[in-house]
């Protein structure tokens, strides 16, 4: 099996270059141009890139990520979001290949307070969340086979996230605030790699699997939460924190003005992924500790 993986130097990106390897051959791009294209921008370039691979299954681990300035770069967000992946879609049609795309929960307004389902109704708050949307709206219109994963809260021990960002002000601080009216499930790219794989396998077996799914760690919390968590583990694993607990303060998604509309229900709702694939999601935290224990070593 040959594998085309757009956006290998991605925190997904980077995972599914591992968890892809068992499968096939990976024909793994990032966003060079020669000789063959994996820059978004270039919709030529990509479609004749997948033309050159001919790839059974093509991943696009690719997105222009940047919520709040794509509220004043829109057409480039667009490009690369919704208009690339409709390309990808096009060209897995003609050759009959899976389609593997990553969306958002950012497609929903995040009212409410249940677990978002694949069918609930889509109200995206933002201009990122209205192109991934536009992304889904495309690949399901070009009939291609695919999988399309809505995620949330995505880290990676690999580059920048929230965990390092709160240890980071937690050793430099004595006083923190977090937004604790945004409620999700913090998502591992290790998870969604290795999830990615399994499904891959199971959708070459029964190709009446295509669709979207919700993927996201089992279990929810806040942002504030979620800081609380990390630096309690810093804090018995010795690291240096200058903060007291009872000096993180929860604060409304108000005290924190963006550019970008976030939505503060990102819970989704998984049963269907775990029924159909036959998978267990495992809780936030087993993940969020993992991480964290990894870049202690690090810096051990």
């Amino acid at each position: 099996m040959r594998i085309l993986l757009f956006g290998k130097n991605g925190q997904v990106g980077w995972e599914l270059q591992r968890s892809l390897a068992c499968l096939g051959e990976v024909v793994a791009l990032g966003a060079e141009n020669l000789p063959l294209c994996g820059n978004f921008l270039d919709l030529d370039g990509i479609a004749a890139t997948v033309k050159a691979v001919a790839p059974d299954v093509i991943v696009n681990a690719a997105a222009y990520t940047a919520v709040d300035k794509a509220e004043t770069d829109e057409e480039r967000c667009r490009t690369v979001n919704a208009l690339a992946p409709a390309v990808l879609a096009r060209e897995a049609a003609r050759i009959g290949a899976l389609l593997i795309h990553y969306s958002t929960d950012y497609v929903f307004d995040g009212s409410g307070e249940h677990p978002w389902r694949e069918t609930d109704i889509v109200n995206p708050l933002n201009v990122y969340g209205q192109t991934k949307l536009e992304a889904e709206q495309a690949i399901a219109a070009s009939t291609c086979h695919h999988l399309i994963f809505r995620t949330s809260w995505v880290y990676a021990a690999r580059g920048g996230n929230f965990a390092k960002t709160m240890l980071r002000l937690a050793s430099e601080r004595d006083a923190l605030s977090v937004i604790d009216d945004q409620i999700g499930a913090p998502t591992g790219a290790d998870l969604l790699a290795d999830i990615t794989a399994q499904a891959i396998g199971r959708w070459r077996a029964n190709g009446e699997l295509s669709g979207i799914y919700h993927l996201a760690a089992a279990g929810q919390t806040s942002w504030y939460g979620y800081a609380r968590f990390v630096i309690e583990y810093a804090r018995k694993a010795g690291l240096p924190v200058l903060v007291a607990q009872e000096a993180i303060k929860s604060v409304p998604s108000e005290a924190f003005r963006t550019p970008a509309a976030r939505p503060k229900n990102s819970r989704l709702d998984t049963q269907k992924l775990q029924h159909n694939f036959a998978l267990t999601l495992p809780a936030w935290q087993m993940g969020v500790t993992r991480m964290l224990t990894e870049n202690f070593e690090k810096l051990s």
